[in-house]
């Protein structure tokens, strides 16, 4: 394991990846998890108003909850995953607010109605202590009894299924290299990631390589988070399953609420 991961400000940046992500991730079940995530919303009386995707990347979530009605808010620390939002929402003409900032320390205009966190972003801050301010800063950015809802990969995950594990695929304008190593001690799954990508002028591939760090979490370690950063825990669930949580679930997904302003405030 290397130690680069002390420098937590690389944890979870995106550079020449953003231009394939969406290719190489066409397998990611977003239909599945807009369709829970608007029922949540739902539920809670939200159907509409502000909404932050915080970690929004190339913003296909946040295109679909834009397309819902929300008035979207996109917040990622990387310039080149945002940039791949903007060209969808340029195609779109939805009126979406794209801020580069970092979520362990982002800033608003206002309140929101609901933040949203999906797709392991949860899992890039590796500090718990971090973690902890960040869902403090929710708490602040949310309205009163507004609705925190997002994802989280376990230490399951990260240790059993694709620790120290050689992940690759072959696509015709681009391919990937995707090497693990689960650290036991720390709870860091360190990937290196390299990626062969063809320009479509030369027809040539382009070799590069990305680092990135995540840390499982585990739903009891996540509620205490939430308890101690002033956030109301509603309930965790098997992301896949939509049922409760055991040994075998590899991402769960957390429902939370405000606490602690007045309405009249």
């Amino acid at each position: 394991m290397s130690d680069l991961y002390e420098d937590e400000s690389s944890a979870g940046t995106y550079g020449d990846f953003a231009s394939v992500y969406d290719e190489l991730m066409d397998d990611v079940p977003y239909d599945d998890w807009f369709d829970y995530i608007h029922k949540e919303l739902k539920n809670h009386g939200i159907e509409n108003g502000l909404v932050l995707d915080l970690g929004c990347g190339s913003g296909i979530m946040t295109e679909k909850l834009a397309r819902a009605g929300y008035d979207m808010t996109g917040v990622d620390l990387s310039e080149e995953m945002l940039s791949e939002a903007i060209k969808k929402r340029d195609k779109s003409g939805l009126d979406i607010l794209y801020l580069c900032q970092d979520m362990r320390s982002f800033e608003l205009y206002g309140t929101m109605r609901a933040i949203i966190c999906i797709c392991d972003c949860v899992n890039y801050i590796i500090d718990p202590d971090e973690l902890k301010e960040m869902f403090k800063l929710v708490n602040n950015y949310l309205d009163p009894d507004g609705v925190f809802i997002f994802d989280v990969n376990t230490t399951h995950k990260y240790r059993d299924e694709i620790g120290d594990c050689t992940i690759a695929e072959n696509r015709e304008d681009c391919s990937f290299i995707w090497e693990n190593a689960y650290d036991d001690e720390s709870g860091i799954n360190e990937y290196a990631l390299t990626l062969f990508i063809m320009d479509k002028e030369s027809g040539l591939f382009k070799r590069s390589e990305e680092v990135h760090y995540q840390r499982g979490y585990e739903p009891d370690e996540i509620k205490e988070m939430l308890s101690e950063a002033g956030l109301i825990f509603e309930r965790a669930f098997d992301t896949d399953t939509k049922k409760e949580t055991d040994d075998n679930t590899q991402r769960f997904t957390v429902i939370a609420r405000e606490h602690g302003k007045s309405v009249n405030k």
